[in-house]
């Protein structure tokens, strides 16, 4: 077994994620550090087609200190770039800076691969679960939302959809509280875009996985976690009852009153009741009961890939 290390970098369009680790016995993983720092990378991409300096200066700080954290543990620094990347017309004024404090290219990668990712960190979390029956997958991010459908472990879809909670609420909400109206078109385009993937209601699905903040947010809220505790958060059962009563409760509230919600990190509490929506369109469609949520992401697959190797 070896001992190298290494530290896997999502860099999103609202956060930015660390881990570092590496093989442990019996295929497991040991590790070393976890952080996860909101940064609004893609802050207001949806409307200039650019990164803004305030987003961008932000995220480098962040990665400054995770490359001292990985050099810390010796470990070999790989960094993927998602949506906010994909899009931004000035991607490289982000990019450049960025392999100076890495060391590496960040490797700007596409929906399809997000999805294959996301979908390798949830087969090896929860092996029984994505090895029996039909699994679908979602990934809320803040500009896309991956789904992925497998049935007895073999993937049938990977898409990636144009819908994300930064996304949406910097098109739609601009309320405080947001507007019914504002509400609805939001509703309307997350089923326009859900329109074409029948492989979510084709089937009944024997499990739901949603990953990423959106839905660990909302599992740390059901269970009024005043500190976010991972083990309290992966692998626990959002059911449809509690998703629709926090819709409910962060439809009505205020950004000021949303801040002070327990379980929802301040920073989040601007994009969180749009992603929540993607949500609860999505399980609608699959027909569950409840979301399996999962704190481990894409930065999970590419490590588990990396350790593969």
């Amino acid at each position: 077994m070896s001992d190298k290390a290494f530290a896997t970098i999502d860099i999103g369009t609202n956060t930015t994620l660390l881990l570092v680790g590496r093989a442990a016995a019996g295929g497991a993983v040991e590790v070393l550090a976890e952080r996860a720092e909101i940064t609004r990378l893609g802050r207001g991409i949806g409307t200039t087609g650019v990164l803004g300096s305030a987003g961008i200066g932000a995220t480098l700080d962040v990665l400054r200190d995770y490359a001292r954290i990985a050099r810390a543990h010796g470990a070999t620094i790989a960094a993927i770039g998602t949506e906010g990347l994909r899009r931004a017309k000035n991607a490289r004024d982000f990019l450049d800076p960025a392999r100076e404090i890495l060391g590496s290219a960040v490797e700007v990668i596409d929906g399809e691969r997000e999805a294959t990712l996301t979908f390798r960190a949830v087969a090896e979390s929860f092996p029984a679960e994505t090895g029996a029956g039909s699994v679908a997958v979602i990934d809320i991010g803040g500009g896309s939302t991956e789904i992925i459908v497998a049935e007895r472990g073999v993937v049938r879809l990977r898409t990636s959809l144009q819908i994300g909670s930064v996304r949406l609420t910097e098109r739609h909400m601009h309320g405080d509280p947001p507007r019914a109206e504002e509400i609805a078109a939001v509703r309307a385009e997350i089923a326009g875009a859900l329109a074409p993937v029948a492989e979510l209601s084709s089937a009944a699905h024997t499990h739901l996985v949603g990953v990423a903040g959106t839905v660990t947010s909302l599992a740390a809220m059901t269970q009024q976690l005043a500190s976010y505790d991972p083990a309290r958060v992966h692998g626990f059962h959002l059911t449809r009852a509690a998703l629709d009563g926090e819709i409910a409760r962060l439809a009505h509230a205020t950004q000021a009153e949303r801040e002070k919600f327990v379980g929802l990190d301040p920073r989040r509490a601007d994009v969180i009741l749009a992603g929540a929506l993607i949500l609860q369109a999505i399980a609608t469609r699959a027909g569950v009961d409840a979301i399996l949520v999962s704190d481990r992401g894409i930065r999970w697959g590419l490590l588990y890939e990396l350790l593969a190797r």
